[in-house]
């Protein structure tokens, strides 16, 4: 276990050095930046992500099919094991997190540092990121929502329970992210950060509890507190963006807000309804009655 906390001290601390050197112009190059993160020009690859709008709707029909399909499939099966499997498979997701974390997360400071708040919910994320290893991980993220639905593999073939939350929230971050990258939402830099940062620790702590080292002095219901204020942040985002749709030449749009805005509230309150559920008050409430219960047998 002390190593993988060592490879994430290491990884903590580059997040931190490519915050306080990462001077990004989005003209000249960064030199945090590699070469392939500076002269990659996924442009056909925009181009085949804008012309296909069939793609995401397709991975998403494929999904509902196989999480109603999955269980009757394993109804009268023993569960798999695949512990390693799904350990390597949350420390990849938790690595691509970080690394995501340390190109956005100086951009998203620059850029509201330099434009402003405001000014900079109208930018053409084109040109208020650019050429940058910014865009190219936001581009990142975007192409990792269809590959995160295969979580949902993992939960069916372990037969454990299928939240409303999880496969909810799996569907509408594929639609909503894939529309708002091929339109050019403005926020799209913020959402992108914030979600980073936020599965970084989350995977992390699923590839802990899948080699059974899960540190006792970590409560879990801290990464749902973080996934809470993720949707105030983002809801936050998506009404401020509404102040200024209608200014000349403004790249954010009323429909994106729109459904940006629905998504995020939606989670919100998932979120804090698991949270209640879980941690809270009326969790604490059925487990005293469910021991006065007990006594009274």
């Amino acid at each position: 276990m002390y190593i993988y906390l060592y490879i994430y001290i290491y990884i903590f601390i580059y997040i931190l050095y490519t915050c306080k050197n990462n001077n990004n112009k989005h003209i000249t190059k960064n030199t945090n930046e590699t070469s392939w993160e500076f002269t990659w020009r996924p442009e056909y690859l925009y181009d085949w992500m804008h012309e296909n709008a069939w793609f995401p709707l397709v991975c998403v029909c494929i999904y509902l099919v196989g999480i109603v399909m999955g269980p009757m499939y394993m109804e009268h099966r023993e569960p798999y094991v695949m512990r390693k499997t799904l350990a390597a498979w949350n420390l990849a997701l938790s690595i691509f997190s970080w690394i995501g974390l340390a190109r956005t997360l100086p951009a998203t400071v620059h850029n509201l540092y330099t434009y402003g708040f405001n000014n900079y919910l109208c930018m053409d994320p084109e040109n208020s990121i650019g050429a940058s290893a910014a865009g190219m991980w936001c581009l990142f993220f975007v192409l990792s929502k269809p590959a995160e639905l295969f979580d949902t593999f993992f939960i069916v073939a372990h037969k454990k329970n299928l939240m409303l939350l999880h496969w909810y929230h799996h569907v509408t971050v594929l639609l909503c992210t894939w529309y708002s990258f091929v339109t050019h939402s403005p926020p799209g830099l913020i959402y992108s950060t914030i979600n980073y940062g936020v599965h970084a620790v989350m995977y992390f702590y699923y590839f802990l509890m899948a080699i059974k080292c899960k540190p006792k002095w970590f409560n879990p219901k801290w990464i749902t507190v973080a996934q809470i204020i993720q949707m105030v942040i983002g809801s936050v985002v998506s009404m401020a963006a509404f102040s200024v749709v209608q200014k000349e030449g403004c790249w954010a749009t009323f429909e994106n807000n729109t459904g940006i805005l629905i998504m995020y509230v939606s989670y919100f309150f998932l979120f804090l309804q698991f949270f209640l559920q879980r941690y809270g008050y009326g969790f604490k409430v059925s487990a005293a009655k469910t021991k006065l219960a007990n006594k009274t047998e």
